[in-house]
């Protein structure tokens, strides 16, 4: 990410670990290791959390720490020293990285193509002397192994299917933390500790996150973050979940969604230790057919309801990370398909039966009970299940005064309570909803024009939802 060199003389390998939070399968910390080793320096692995982002929260902060603490005890059982911090007010973390990277040999962190993490690397990069390599765990197939933007998952499909072949043998390693010096740094640089405490110690010592100049109003879930609880759910979803799933009974009133996103999207969980685990579990000896065809199905040679699922965790998700890696617009509304643009465009002064602000989507103050309900899924458990998110945006489409104000709406709601929000696959279901990696849809209707239509009584005729609605009718 510079030009500067690595500094033979520094004390430590450092590795600023801000997307692949997990001390597993993370090809971040595996240079972190390589690094060290070559080098023959200890390393030092740094995970911090900000308060001055959008859309922090009490939600988010306490995910972020359940993590910490796993990577606590995984550093900790293997000798390697591990440093959290929570920035406490504005401000406060300026100069603790430059101060970190000053006494090291090399930084490595992690890329993440999404939110304002770019930016900080960027800038990190051009304020340290010393080299600064971040590392690409995001997914399946490398951000780089396309230049291309693809309109389209079947577009994307085709060539994942020509190139996963040889990057499925170029896997993480399952504990790189086997390979690092046993020898810990013995003390971090002087200034550092009274300056920037230790988040853990922090916390144990009376610190308190609701204290934290953060949006306490979105209060944190039932939902436990970190290594331990992602591991936890993964082989719930497959012993449990997934052959329910496999039936085709996948309805609000009964969900067995995977509910790996949070994980995933906060770096708990690497996608390659999903993939390894469902094929496990298919028995999948690694064959795959020579020729690329794009097919949604048969492609991996699996059971139907797993190539549902790789689908959706390897075409649709790394799709999403395919154009935020590659288009600084990916979260304007300009850089919707130009086909998507006319349509909303010649429907923005179409009459609407009802129109609603923001504060009025936010409190689930709609006409529409399963709407409401979705709403509140999302406001008290920090997700919407998998199909009642699409219903979700296409209402607030509907239902707003323009597209651009149904676009703004969706991000602040989607960004500000979803665990799995301000991700790729975040702006991917958003633009979705109006229009992006879809396609022409006729006849053409008012407000909607040529954009996929859903409505709630056709959702309620397909989908079992009356307990869904029931459930979540009296949460506030």
């Amino acid at each position: 990410m510079n030009a500067a060199p690595v500094r033979i003389s520094g004390d430590y390998v450092l590795y600023w670990m801000i997307a692949a939070r997990r001390a597993t399968s993370n090809f971040g910390l595996q240079r972190a290791v390589e690094h060290a080793v070559a080098l023959r320096k200890p390393l030092l692995v740094f995970e911090a959390l900000q308060v001055d982002h959008k859309w922090a929260s009490a939600r988010f902060h306490q995910f972020v720490i359940d993590g910490m603490r796993d990577n606590a005890a995984a550093f900790q059982a293997a000798n390697v020293r591990y440093y959290p911090y929570l920035e406490r007010s504005r401000g406060e973390s300026n100069g603790l990285l430059a101060a970190l990277a000053a006494n090291a040999a090399v930084v490595v962190t992690d890329e993440f193509p999404c939110f304002f993490l770019p930016r900080l690397v960027n800038a990190a990069a051009a304020a340290v002397d010393v080299a600064l390599e971040a590392v690409d765990s995001n997914g399946v197939l490398p951000l780089r192994a396309t230049a291309q933007v693809f309109p389209t998952a079947y577009a994307f499909r085709r060539v994942l299917q020509k190139e996963l072949p040889a990057h499925l043998q170029n896997r993480p390693l399952a504990d790189p933390l086997e390979l690092a010096p046993r020898t810990a740094l013995a003390t971090l640089p002087a200034e550092v500790p009274p300056a920037w405490p230790h988040a853990l110690e922090w916390l144990d010592g009376g610190g308190n996150v609701q204290a934290l100049p953060i949006d306490r109003r979105v209060r944190a879930v039932q939902t436990r973050g970190g290594a331990v609880a992602a591991r936890q759910r993964l082989a719930e979803f497959l012993t449990i979940d997934f052959p329910r799933l496999a039936s085709g009974r996948n309805h609000p009133d009964e969900d067995f969604s995977s509910r790996l996103s949070p994980y995933l999207h906060w770096g708990h969980l690497s996608v390659h230790d999903v993939f390894d685990a469902l094929m496990a579990r298919e028995g999948w000896l690694g064959h795959l057919p020579a020729k690329a065809t794009g097919a949604k199905e048969g492609w991996w040679g699996v059971s139907a309801a797993a190539e549902a699922f790789l689908d959706e965790l390897i075409t649709w998700r790394e799709l999403g990370y395919n154009l935020t890696s590659k288009q600084d617009d990916y979260d304007l509304f300009e850089s919707l398909p130009p086909w998507a643009l006319r349509s909303l465009e010649l429907h923005e002064s179409d009459e609407r039966e009802f129109v609603y602000e923001l504060a009025e989507f936010e409190r689930a103050q709609t006409h529409d009970p399963l709407w409401n309900a979705a709403q509140r899924q999302l406001i008290t458990d920090g997700r919407i299940h998998n199909y009642l998110r699409m219903l979700w945006g296409k209402k607030i489409l509907e239902w707003s005064a323009t597209p651009r104000e149904a676009l703004a709406t969706m991000i602040e709601l989607n960004n500000k309570y979803a665990l799995d929000g301000r991700n790729p696959n975040s702006y991917s279901g958003i633009f979705w909803v109006l229009g992006r990696y879809d396609r022409p849809w006729h006849p053409e209707r008012p407000v909607f024009g040529v954009i996929r239509y859903m409505s709630s009584e056709n959702t309620a005729r397909k989908m079992r939802v009356k307990e869904y609605v029931r459930k979540f009718a009296g949460v506030a």
